[in-house]
């Protein structure tokens, strides 16, 4: 992969919830050069355990080759809903991203709580394994777990997509556009 070009392109994922049974789950695909250049989303059921279906049928709905690396905003969304960075791997064959911004001791103990007994959905959790810590060139931290791609290679394309502070372009203007959506959803 040349990280230099600019026609890279990203799917940006990330997630807006209520408390309504399904949270809406936006994806972006954006250039290198910052340009946007798709849009969609699906649902995922708040508390549930389809998180990683939903990803995976989001990139499948765009049928796009171009897309070079998914990133999408955490791990554990919609409520302890679990996403498998591991699976979307390897069912898109596209380098992986999770993206965190604040260091945590965890969720394990809340999961357990919330969920008692639900040796699924710990499972899932303890597989996920540790978060590493990069430095973007905007001088802030992220936390990510990454496959498909080494760490240095994920830290290069947070870096490359970051126009300023620590949230990377694409998973911004998902957030954004998850939320618009959840709001006229929610008004309906």
């Amino acid at each position: 992969m040349h990280f230099a070009k600019k026609g890279i392109r990203v799917l940006g994922i990330a997630e807006s919830f209520s408390s309504r049974k399904n949270s809406i789950l936006a994806g972006v695909v954006m250039r290198k050069d910052l340009r946007v250049d798709g849009f969609s989303y699906t649902c995922t059921t708040v508390g549930g355990m389809d998180a990683t279906d939903s990803v995976i049928d989001l990139y499948r709905n765009f049928s796009r080759e171009d897309i070079n690396f998914i990133m999408i905003g955490g791990a554990v969304i919609s409520w302890y809903n679990i996403i498998d960075p591991l699976r979307i791997f390897q069912e898109t064959e596209r380098g992986t991203i999770i993206v965190t911004y604040k260091y945590s001791e965890g969720l394990l103990e809340n999961i357990i709580h919330h969920f008692p007994g639900d040796e699924r959905r710990i499972s899932a959790y303890r597989s996920l394994g540790k978060r590493t810590p990069v430095k973007l060139r905007t001088g802030h931290i992220l936390y990510i777990r990454s496959h498909g791609l080494d760490e240095k290679e994920a830290e290069s394309v947070c870096s490359d997509f970051t126009y300023d502070g620590k949230i990377p372009e694409p998973l911004r203007i998902a957030r954004l556009y998850a939320r618009s959506v959840l709001r006229a959803h929610t008004s309906e």
